[in-house]
């Protein structure tokens, strides 16, 4: 009896904890659409407010400790969605960049191997730091260097922009090192590995691109 009472109130939270995400989630992406649909703002700006806001949703499951076959799960749901989307114009506000694209899809599935390998060995600021480059870093990076890019080059073919490139590479040793500095305190690797971090995530955007 007692066994039954203790399973009964622990799935009440988890599936407290999934309703809060999975409504974080939804507000995200209703706001993006609605903006879309309803406003001035083009789809590109649509997408990084998505792209954004659902990477930060990695803290509020890091906090909740919402178990990994969760988030992996809505990974999985989430790839399929936006795989779907790129043959179906199903959220034109996240999808619709002028181009054929297989971001979002990407970025889902790299949120989903994240978790996979991290969160089952209780790592969670490594996925963390992982989700938050990719949300902030290339989303930040993008904008800036579509909106504020006067200083081109280019990468095997790519054009890319000064101003984007310096925009990743600060904003992934910013994630870096405050989540580091939350969970490690502040030693010399705290501040030392988010450089590595930044040098890594900022070229291996640009390898990315050529997909």
């Amino acid at each position: 009896m007692l066994n039954s009472v203790l399973w009964l109130e622990s799935t009440s939270v988890l599936w407290l904890q999934i309703v809060i995400v999975a409504i974080g989630l939804g507000a995200i992406v209703l706001l993006a659409e609605t903006l879309y649909r309803h406003s001035a703002t083009n789809s590109e700006l649509t997408r990084k407010i998505v792209h954004i806001g659902t990477g930060n949703v990695i803290l509020l499951a890091w906090w909740l400790q919402i178990p990994a076959w969760v988030g992996i799960s809505a990974a999985i749901v989430a790839s399929a969605i936006a795989l779907l989307s790129y043959y179906i114009p199903i959220l034109p506000g996240i999808n619709s960049v002028g181009r054929k694209s297989l971001g979002t899809f990407f970025y889902a599935v790299s949120i989903g191997v994240l978790i996979a390998w991290f969160c089952p060995i209780n790592q969670y600021q490594y996925a963390a730091i992982g989700i938050l480059i990719m949300a902030w870093g290339d989303g930040l990076a993008g904008l800036i260097g579509q909106n504020f890019g006067k200083h081109p080059y280019k990468v095997w073919g790519m054009n890319k922009s000064w101003e984007g490139s310096v925009t990743m590479a600060i904003t992934s040793y910013a994630v870096s090192s405050l989540i580091l500095l939350a969970v490690n305190g502040s030693i010399w690797q705290t501040w030392l590995l988010p450089i590595v971090i930044a040098l890594f995530a900022t070229t291996w955007r640009k390898l990315l691109k050529l997909w």
